[in-house]
């Protein structure tokens, strides 16, 4: 498929009395704390109990993920055709998409740590990134599609891959040692600013970008996610070219590997 902030604090002039007001660092942290909205809950509530008002908020208030989720991750068709949403209805009704969505809503009733751990991480990209802007975030689930839906300023975290590694239809359905070690919560922030990256920064050579990109990601997260010998091939580039900055690092006109 087809942008977070420390600011310098701004002086900003208030009308009212002509006061001059001085954001403080724990308003501008406020701002920047990504909110991550729940479109699974009402997605499920509408696909378990075909619930007709989670179904308008689902078509109102979250228009382009509904959209987004039926015409690009599940195909089912276009949104305006007549019988989508009994389609849609339909589509989830077979047994084991019934259990991914009581499974998600088990295991993710509170995302606290997320958020917050987002949060942190896209104040980090924006200090490497100052261009960047914040995407709007949101979970879903996506019948084991797409891991992180990224365009049009919306960010879709599919909680369905991120189930963990034991998860028992993770096997069945092929996916081998290594996909299942990153299917679990631990890599949902490291996923969403690495895809957000890649929509930023798109490669047609992936094998080389995507070291870059998972340096930088490992930047944001503040740990190391990824440590194979490319990504540490980077890490030590950037150390001999200090000067370079991170946007031009991940620009195409740089190769490494």
């Amino acid at each position: 498929m087809r942008k977070y902030y420390l600011f310098v604090l701004l002086l900003l002039s208030v009308c009212l009395g002509c006061q001059w007001h001085l954001k403080s660092a724990e308003e501008e942290t406020k701002d920047q704390r990504v909110k991550i909205e729940r479109y699974d809950r009402i997605e499920t509530l509408f696909l378990t109990t075909g619930d007709y008002s989670a179904l308008q908020q689902m078509n109102t208030e979250y228009s382009l993920q509904t959209r987004t989720l039926i015409e690009n991750v599940l195909c089912l068709g276009n949104v305006d055709e007549s019988d989508i949403n009994n389609r849609f209805y339909g589509f989830y009704q077979d047994s084991t998409l019934q259990s991914i969505l009581t499974e998600v809503q088990s295991q993710y009733e509170n995302m606290d740590d997320v958020s917050s751990q987002l949060s942190e991480a896209f104040e980090r990209l924006h200090q490497l990134l100052p261009e960047i802007e914040l995407p709007r975030v949101y979970t879903q689930i996506t019948a084991l599609d797409q891991s992180i839906v990224v365009g049009d300023g919306l960010l879709g975290i599919s909680l369905d891959k991120y189930l963990g590694e034991d998860y028992p239809l993770y096997k069945r359905y092929g996916y081998s040692d290594r996909q299942r070690a990153m299917m679990n919560r631990s890599y949902i922030v490291p996923d969403c600013i690495g895809f957000f990256l890649l929509s930023l920064y798109p490669s047609e050579n992936i094998h080389s970008h995507m070291p870059k990109i998972q340096y930088v990601v490992n930047r944001a997260v503040g740990r190391k996610v990824f440590d194979e010998d490319p990504v540490i091939q980077v890490e030590k580039y950037m150390m001999e070219h200090n000067h370079l900055s991170v946007g031009e690092l991940l620009k195409d006109t740089i190769h490494i590997i």
